[in-house]
């Protein structure tokens, strides 16, 4: 197995921010007659503003105009950039840095791709923004996950073949779309969410890139 990139995921993988992402959304949504709990939440783990709505939508069986969804999204994520402000390298989640830089000694290209269109002010806000090459996020507008569109993207524009990627994810819908596009995939976090990859960790805490590598060595 030869890599030559390694791509993480934002949310849950780089810095914590579910919270964030729950509390504007329970901020915005009762005035819509809408209802978000953590178990919903969860579910919109790596999704997109708008399929992480269109859940919201389906589980509390409403439909809403275009223009309300619009003014909804644009609400939420006014809400969400109001709680980055805080934001700083203590969201940084355990063993993530420690990673980065080894991948980074070892030559490998690194890259975010992220549903998330303010991944670069959460990487600016953690400080971590130039120890990437590339950030592919939600405003290049492809395909949602587990679509593996995004994915091929850093893999197009890193120059390099999607069998010599490596995508860390934290939920299952990015998990399949690393799996589509042919890459690997390592879970971080719950086996119900990341059980699909080919190596899981229960944290990247004090798991070094020698881990990773014998782990996918013993999978493949």
């Amino acid at each position: 197995m030869r890599l030559t990139a390694l791509i993480f995921d934002l949310d849950g993988v780089i810095a914590d921010t579910s919270d964030l992402h729950f509390q504007s959304w329970l901020q915005v949504t009762p005035e819509y007659g809408l209802l978000v709990d953590h178990a919903l939440n969860d579910r919109l783990r790596s999704r997109s503003r708008r399929a992480s709505l269109e859940i919201i939508l389906a589980e509390n069986g409403r439909e809403l105009s275009e223009s309300v969804c619009e003014d909804l999204m644009a609400r939420k994520n006014q809400v969400y950039l109001q709680l980055l402000q805080g934001m700083d390298a203590s969201a940084l989640l355990p063993g993530v840095v420690p990673l980065i830089e080894e991948a980074s000694a070892a030559g490998l290209r690194l890259a975010v791709g992220s549903a998330s269109r303010n991944a670069e002010a959460v990487l600016r806000r953690t400080g971590i923004r130039d120890r990437f090459d590339l950030v592919v996020d939600g405003n290049r507008d492809l395909p949602s996950k587990p679509a593996p569109d995004l994915f091929l993207e850093v893999a197009r524009q890193l120059a390099t073949l999607p069998d010599r990627c490596l995508v860390i994810e934290d939920a299952d819908v990015g998990i399949r779309a690393a799996q589509a596009a042919g890459m690997w995939s390592v879970g971080v976090g719950p086996v119900e969410q990341t059980g699909q990859a080919h190596v899981r960790f229960d944290s990247l805490e004090h798991v070094t890139l020698a881990d990773v590598l014998a782990a996918l060595a013993e999978a493949a």
